[in-house]
């Protein structure tokens, strides 16, 4: 049985999915989403936001959006989203009460996550901002294998133990190929409103050199800001009720940063669905920058097998029986000791890929001739591919 994509690229999918996410809680990762959304918004952008914090969901109450219905089903049967202060937003929160907890298993969890992108009507936005619980647990594994993230934005305090425990978030991020977008440190030294002296109450400088350390960009600072606090608890975000005041403009000036290093951060551009035969949803391919190695550029076939060119210039051909012999999937090698269950010998000379589709933001699957189509190979297995030819551009 063919595997299909957990997120198709319908007209009206975002075009950029950014992950806001966090390595402990108690750090404002929502107030970060939120402020950023607006300002993001206000900048002309069109943005929506996923409260993905299934048990703790806290960003409607941040936007005013009352909790008390829930949300209406369009005539194609998807979710309409509430809207306030120019976003577009879906939380768990509409769906239960105040009072009531969000007792869930780790697989409803997932559910509710792939409805809340896939079954909404989101209409044409150019960015979707994921407002992730801390940790590393199921919903950021669900967000990194199902859906195209863009890339990840994380969020601590200068406290030591916050940077320590957002190193563990980093590379958690790193492992599952989610480009890291860059690093906020928030709550970053309290401005005295009487004289004006800034007091560095969790240590300074923490997030600016956790970034340097593991080479990702630094976004910003965010000072501490009473207003931050009364201005969520109202529904109103601080970009619009205080625009003015110095944590406001460091939203503005994060989302900025954030907007152009997001559009510039990928290869291809994902989700896609390549029908070989007829050529449809063949990735377009874009200009390759010196990124990271096992980020695809393009994507090609001919006589030779499946033409790859990565970010860091370079291209690999690989051929289509090679690739079918290397299937990764359970029916095709032991998943323990990873030995070879297929038979080369029943694999045929001109076997031809007859689908190829983007696994999140880390894999293709492909589909071959001889009806097998169960495999995903990541991108870092087909850059490692031995006896494939490599040639610099």
């Amino acid at each position: 049985m063919t595997t299909q994509p957990e997120f198709t690229d319908a007209p009206g999918a975002p075009r950029r999915m950014i992950a806001v996410s966090s390595g402990k809680g108690g750090v404002g990762k929502s107030t970060v989403t939120v402020n950023l959304a607006v300002a993001l918004a206000r900048t002309g952008l069109r943005v929506g936001i996923v409260d993905a914090d299934i048990y703790g969901p806290s960003i409607p109450g941040m936007l005013g959006i009352p909790g008390s219905a829930p949300p209406a089903m369009g005539p194609d049967g998807r979710v309409i989203p509430s809207e306030a202060h120019g976003l577009k937003v879906i939380s768990m929160a509409m769906l239960t009460s105040d009072d009531q907890p969000s007792i869930l298993r780790g697989p409803m969890v997932t559910k509710y996550l792939r409805m809340f992108v896939g079954q909404v009507a989101w209409g044409d936005l150019d960015i979707l901002l994921f407002d992730l619980p801390p940790g590393t647990g199921d919903i950021q594994l669900t967000l990194a294998q199902s859906f195209p993230l863009t890339g990840a934005v994380v969020v601590s305090t200068p406290q030591d133990v916050s940077l320590k425990i957002a190193r563990r978030g980093l590379r958690m991020m790193e492992q599952v190929h989610v480009p890291i977008l860059g690093v906020i440190e928030n709550m970053s030294g309290f401005t005295c409103p009487s004289c004006g002296e800034v007091s560095h109450i969790f240590h300074q400088g923490g997030g600016a050199a956790i970034a340097g350390e593991l080479g990702v960009p630094f976004l910003g600072t965010v000072p501490l800001d009473p207003a931050i606090v009364d201005s969520g608890d109202a529904g109103i975000p601080l970009v619009v009720a205080h625009p003015e005041s110095p944590a406001a403009q460091a939203y503005a000036r994060i989302a900025a940063a954030l907007a152009i290093g997001a559009a510039g951060a990928g290869g291809v551009a994902l989700p896609f669905d390549w029908n070989v035969a007829t050529g449809a949803g063949k990735p377009a391919p874009v200009a390759a920058h010196g990124g990271a190695p096992d980020l695809p550029c393009g994507f090609d076939l001919d006589a030779a097998g499946l033409e790859i060119l990565w970010a860091d210039r370079e291209t690999q051909v690989i051929p289509v029986r090679d690739l079918r012999v290397a299937c990764p999937c359970a029916a095709c090698r032991d998943e323990v000791s990873g030995a070879r269950l297929l038979d080369p010998e029943t694999v045929a000379l001109a076997v031809a890929p007859t689908r190829i589709w983007s696994v999140g933001n880390y894999a293709i699957g492909m589909a071959f001739s001889d009806g097998h189509g169960s495999g995903i190979y990541t991108f870092k297995m087909l850059r490692q591919m031995q006896g494939a030819e490599t040639e610099d551009v």
